[in-house]
């Protein structure tokens, strides 16, 4: 019997809402925009979120990053005159890290020059990087096809290298790149192996402002010993400015280093700045350490969801004030028909459970139709935007919890004073 009551009652709210489809629709757009806002701004907030976690996360865990920065008074002093200006990390640190600081698995310095392959009468902008055979264990990319760099190479500063997916694809073409030779810089380079292509992105410019991110011109990647790179290119770099001339002289632009346990990372990293800042007069590094920068990234997350949600639950609030609005209008005009149900014998909590449905049904409905809605506004973000985005499943249940709530905070006044009307007086409204 219960059963059918709530039957009729769900079937008198949806004729009720069917006799108004201009008001109803009106009224349920509040409630879209809001489910949708919430579901589209947490997708956007979380897709960017991982985006910057796999970001850091490629820079290795296990892994602290000494990078080569320039030191502001340098910037000023750079031109006054024709001069030479040295700074950054050397060779000399390196092999100070390797032989000093223990719990250390491999220290391997990084040479980065922006260059140009020649493969025929193709070419192809590169970012070069001269390192070592311990390169793979601090760096997530992997050999696809032949070998990486070896001590043999580094040894006898031989002209071989490794190049990675984008470039074999793009400077070769259709030719298989194994055992060709590529022009870079005047000298010829055999290719050893093809690596797996990596974006690294210029997360010094993010999380430490060092002058030697990737170029924007650079496609592939290409590696070579690092004692051929300290043979073949030169140290130095001039900039012209205003008829005044400067060379700065950069040996290394990063090491990186590989931490046995976890739990060392943090020690380390104190023993590394004690010993740069006791090799180096000027602050010409920074030292990065990827796993706190993760939580960093994983407290920004939670934060960034915070503000997005609260925005999103203040375009909820107005739809359910909306709804509250039109649902007294809707008692005021339906005071004769609350009167003649009372006077027939419906209860109160007939009455408020009437209002009460028809209040839920137009927020679920939105709620619904939100989802779907703020479903397609990521995917069109993405496609158009070329920007990472991710609904997730608790995102779709908090929007739709959300607006069935809503429907029962705001129906719940209306339904109580259409409730609460006397039904002799109710009977007399005309």
């Amino acid at each position: 019997m219960q059963w059918f009551g709530f039957k009729r009652t769900i079937k008198l709210g949806i004729k009720s809402l069917w006799m108004h489809r201009l008001r109803s629709i009106l009224t349920t757009l509040g409630i879209i925009f809001g489910v949708c806002s919430v579901i589209a701004m947490l997708a956007i907030g979380e897709g960017a979120s991982r985006q910057t976690q796999e970001a850091i996360a490629r820079l290795g865990s296990s892994n602290i990053i000494i990078e080569t920065v320039k030191p502001p008074q340098k910037q000023t002093d750079s031109g006054s005159g024709n001069t030479v200006i040295s700074y950054g990390l050397t060779y000399a640190d390196a092999e100070a890290i390797r032989n000093c600081i223990p719990n250390v698995e491999v220290a391997v310095p990084i040479r980065q020059l922006d260059q140009q392959a020649r493969y025929l009468n193709r070419k192809l902008p590169i970012k070069l990087i001269g390192t070592i055979p311990w390169y793979t264990e601090i760096s997530p990319i992997s050999v696809i096809r032949g070998r990486f760099l070896t001590s043999i190479d580094v040894e006898y500063r031989l002209n071989v290298c490794v190049i990675d997916e984008k470039t074999a694809r793009d400077l070769f073409l259709f030719d298989d790149p194994m055992g060709q030779d590529i022009k870079i810089y005047g000298s010829y380079y055999r290719v050893m192996g093809i690596s797996s292509s990596t974006i690294q992105n210029n997360h010094s410019n993010s999380f430490g402002g060092s002058n030697f991110e990737t170029s924007d011109q650079a496609i592939g990647y290409v590696y070579i010993p690092v004692s051929t790179a300290k043979i073949r290119f030169t140290e130095f770099k001039a900039s012209f400015d205003g008829g005044t001339s400067s060379r700065e002289r950069v040996e290394l632009q990063k090491i990186t280093i590989k931490v046995q346990s976890m739990e060392q990372i943090i020690p380390i990293r104190n023993v590394l700045q004690a010993l740069l800042e006791n090799r180096h007069k000027e602050k010409d590094y920074n030292i990065i350490v990827p796993l706190e920068l993760l939580k960093q990234a994983a407290q920004s997350k939670r934060i960034f969801n915070i503000v997005l949600g609260s925005i999103a639950a203040i375009s909820l609030l107005v739809g359910g004030i909306g709804i509250m609005n039109i649902m007294l209008a809707s008692v005021s005009e339906r005071t004769r028909e609350i009167g003649i149900r009372r006077a027939l014998g419906a209860k109160k909590k007939d009455i408020i459970f009437q209002f009460l449905t028809e209040t839920v049904l137009l927020t679920l409905i939105g709620g619904l139709v939100g989802i779907a809605v703020g479903a397609l506004i990521p995917f069109l973000v993405t496609r158009f935007g070329n920007m990472p985005t991710v609904i997730t499943t608790w995102s779709i249940l908090l929007s739709f919890g959300i607006s069935g709530a809503t429907g029962i905070t705001f129906g719940l006044y209306p339904a109580w004073r259409a409730a609460n009307m006397d039904p002799i007086e109710s009977l007399r409204h005309e």
